[in-house]
């Protein structure tokens, strides 16, 4: 909850129109984002959220699927029984997550696939907010950061990367982080040890 509320007044502060998430998961991030962009511009936004959505991921790029992702747990026991047993519905699944973003389906893009591939196939030049939170090995948040700025350079416009600090077991979202300011050059602003914010 701190940490979503933190990331809610950083894009408060911002106030992008064209937002980027990568890494969806079950999309309570992605709809508290829409609806703060909803209140702030009153429908004029939009949300293109990436995700391997169940898709299998490449192992050739040291990327591993999440067991989190596999294994759904809730805090609510009632929920995981009824998500999970019930309906055996994958809250990972782009249907899913189309269901529960319904509100605005006008205003949302969803890509399936893996970041290292997908994100260079898409126009990323109206992005003004990019959220990664994806793949979390070096190769790939590297990799996720080139291409973002390779088309949001030049526009005043922000990346911000989750779990910058937490070393004790993600070590490749930090040295990646670190190794793409030095080369580019940019400012790195961390906040409360958890965010990494460029500006690109």
């Amino acid at each position: 909850m701190e940490w979503g509320n933190l990331l809610l007044k950083i894009i408060s502060e911002k106030k992008p129109k064209h937002f980027l998430e990568v890494g969806v998961f079950c999309g309570v991030t992605s709809r508290n984002v829409c609806e703060l962009l909803n209140n702030i511009h009153n429908e004029e936004f939009t949300y293109t959220g990436f995700d391997l959505f169940g898709e299998k991921v490449d192992q050739a790029l040291n990327e591993v699927e999440p067991e989190y992702i596999k294994s759904q747990k809730f805090s609510n026991p009632f929920k995981h029984i009824y998500y999970n047993f019930l309906l055996k519905e994958n809250l990972n699944s782009i249907e899913s997550i189309e269901k529960f973003l319904k509100k605005y389906k006008n205003n949302i893009t969803l890509i399936r696939g893996d970041t290292n591939k997908t994100l260079k196939q898409t126009d990323l030049s109206k992005i003004d907010f990019a959220f990664i939170d994806g793949g979390h090995s070096y190769e790939t948040t590297y990799n996720d950061l080139s291409n973002l700025y390779s088309s949001m350079k030049n526009k005043s416009k922000t990346i911000l990367c989750d779990d910058y600090m937490d070393a004790s077991y993600i070590t490749g979202v930090k040295k990646s982080v670190d190794d793409f300011v030095k080369e580019k050059n940019l400012d790195l602003e961390i906040i409360k040890g958890k965010f990494a914010l460029i500006k690109t």
